[in-house]
């Protein structure tokens, strides 16, 4: 077995391995696409999914040693024949754990401007889920700082519940649909207007996590929002915590209260390496109370806010993607250490996309 992880760097696709000797070995692929997401088969982890801002949607069936396009790069500019994604900025990725075709996950990918499409065919062809943009809210979804558009930032499909998906929209809405996306159900009035992260936990039935930039504002309680049914009402812990623009949430794979986020006093000091970038990791536990974890990780100061990962197969153990560096946890997110992974100073001043860990 080979630990690997995958990083979505502001350019490109850096693959990271752990060789049976420890040393860790880094190719680089997808040269100067701009990687935005990244999602595995749980059942095939071989088979990896990534997109990107404006080159379509890329696929590896050999655990990243090569890409293959499966969305043309132009095919926002060919004329849409109801087959493939019309849109060239894929934004969110995920692969359904409990819906399968032919021994492949049924993939969703959302876009730029806001589409979310699904294949049940490891991406050969893709379905419309037009519906989702008939929902009343669409009319509000708007991206700030492109605020003439609107993106899908988060899919999430429920692991207890098969066609059951949670998608975040950037900005306007959290929304839901039961029957794999034929019909959807809009956000709650309660519900966060503006979220980032969007997970789910296999040992907890109907919570849903939220990390939102909604508490930037003059509302700093409602960065964090923590659902035990399944979206219907929130509770937002919030003791603790100094920054309330969240944007990266991990979650231990073996105890679902256990939870770190990253954030940052708003939006203008999370995106950017420069002098006045602030951020910083909070982790809590079943108290709800938000402590910040220092030790291992760098300095706080110019720090684009970090990039947060698990690994199904690694309980207790927590990986952070920053402009800095790359990290480990094997305590449950409560002391790092950096990895000794080689580190191109061009990286310090880049904004990380998208972290994934997976075991080989």
């Amino acid at each position: 077995m080979m630990l690997r992880l995958y990083l979505a760097m502001e350019q490109d696709l850096l693959v990271v391995s752990q060789k049976n000797d420890g040393a860790w070995d880094v190719e680089a692929h997808l040269m100067g696409l701009q990687p935005t997401c990244l999602a595995v088969d749980p059942l095939q982890p071989e088979r990896l999914y990534c997109g990107t801002f404006g080159r379509g949607m890329w696929r590896s069936a050999d655990a990243g040693a090569s890409w293959q396009p499966i969305a043309a790069p132009g095919a926002a500019m060919e004329p849409y024949d109801g087959q493939g994604i019309p849109h060239a900025k894929v934004m969110a990725l995920a692969v359904s754990p409990n819906e399968r075709n032919n021994g492949l996950g049924v993939v969703y990918a959302g876009t730029e401007p806001a589409s979310l499409y699904r294949s049940e065919d490891g991406g050969a062809t893709w379905r419309d889920l037009a519906a989702l943009r008939e929902l009343p809210s669409s009319s509000i979804w708007s991206f700030p700082p492109r605020p003439y558009t609107n993106l899908v930032r988060y899919i999430t499909p429920d692991p207890h519940v098969a066609g059951r998906l949670f998608v975040a929209i950037e900005a306007g809405a959290l929304v839901h649909t039961d029957d794999g996306g034929q019909s959807w159900h809009d956000r709650t009035p309660d519900g966060p207007f503006d979220t980032h992260t969007l997970l789910m936990h296999p040992l907890a039935p109907d919570r849903l996590y939220s990390a939102a930039g909604d508490g930037g504002g003059r509302s700093p309680e409602r960065g964090y929002n923590e659902s035990h049914d399944a979206g219907q009402s929130w509770r937002r812990p919030v003791e603790g915590r100094e920054y309330h623009y969240l944007w990266s949430m991990a979650i231990d794979p073996a105890d679902p209260d256990t939870v770190l986020i990253s954030a940052s006093p708003n939006a203008g000091k999370a995106h950017h390496a420069h002098a006045a970038s602030v951020s910083a990791i909070y982790r809590k536990t079943s108290t709800d109370v938000w402590q910040e974890v220092k030790e291992g990780l760098p300095d706080n100061q110019g720090l684009v806010i970090p990039i947060l990962a698990t690994n199904p197969q690694e309980p207790h153990c927590f990986y952070t993607l920053t402009n800095k560096g790359l990290y480990r946890s094997q305590d449950t997110g409560q002391t790092w250490e950096q990895l000794p992974v080689p580190w191109q100073a061009a990286y310090r001043s880049q904004h990380q996309q998208a972290l994934l860990v997976t075991t080989i």
